[in-house]
């Protein structure tokens, strides 16, 4: 049987050779992730996320691919891969592991798919998706939070990744249409401009509800005859907040 580590490097090489047009920088940045806290994370995909009723094998393997700590802030990143959000400033927070991989697989993402994502946060779930190989834009209304995602997305190579500070109710209408689309914010009610958004044989999977801790987690399917709506749990998820926020205070990420 050959040894984790080159299992490990294997794959790192793998995944920089996805990128045709990888630089040395990448490349290294991709080699270098795959080893940091790997066993932490593969507890975390065994344990928390396979025994479950995740059996995507790219999802589980994207899971593996990413060093979740990378996003959080050094205040919590030793429990990075505790089974529960974190929060990351902001009052925002970076989300469960098995929630992150319950939406990236009903999500049902095929490589080189246009993907949105709606509240980038910490950078993590677009990490996840661009690791599935789809061409990711993601959204963040709070500035700070925007600029160290991308600077984080960037320092482990996922650089074809576009992060815009915007209004996640406004979605990104010049990028459309989206294969798929992932809210990681409660909406009262799922936006219009979201759903108009959305390619025919697309899915939507976001929280809906007007109550603050306690919301619905939907798939939304558009077909040629219209938008098909399916629940999946209760969920608690902070608001969608609409508007801009630029403010770079203490305990941005």
């Amino acid at each position: 049987m050959p040894r984790p580590s080159l299992l490990l490097l294997a794959l790192a090489l793998a995944c920089a050779c996805r990128a045709k047009t990888a630089t040395v920088s990448e490349v290294h940045s991709v080699t270098g992730r795959a080893f940091e806290r790997a066993s932490e994370r593969h507890r975390m995909v065994d344990g928390q996320l396979a025994a479950r009723d995740i059996d995507d094998a790219e999802v589980l393997r994207a899971m593996r691919a990413v060093p979740r700590h990378r996003f959080m802030p050094e205040a919590v990143a030793a429990r990075a891969y505790e089974d529960r959000a974190q929060a990351i400033g902001h009052e925002v927070t970076i989300s469960q592991p098995y929630i992150v991989a319950l939406m990236t697989q009903t999500a049902d993402i095929e490589a080189g798919e246009r993907v949105l994502e709606v509240g980038t946060g910490s950078g993590y779930q677009a990490a996840v998706l661009a690791e599935l190989g789809a061409q990711v834009y993601t959204i963040e209304r709070i500035e700070a939070l925007a600029d160290r995602a991308a600077a984080t997305l960037r320092e482990l190579g996922y650089s074809s990744i576009e992060v815009r500070h915007g209004d996640g109710y406004a979605g990104w209408p010049e990028r459309a249409p989206f294969d798929a689309i992932i809210v990681t914010a409660a909406p009262p009610e799922l936006p219009r401009a979201l759903t108009d958004q959305l390619a025919i044989g697309g899915k939507l999977v976001a929280p809906v509800g007007r109550h603050v801790g306690w919301q619905q987690l939907v798939v939304i399917e558009r077909s040629e005859h219209g938008l098909e709506r399916e629940k999946l749990l209760d969920v608690a998820f902070v608001p969608m907040l609409p508007g801009l926020d630029s403010s770079r205070g203490p305990g941005s990420k």
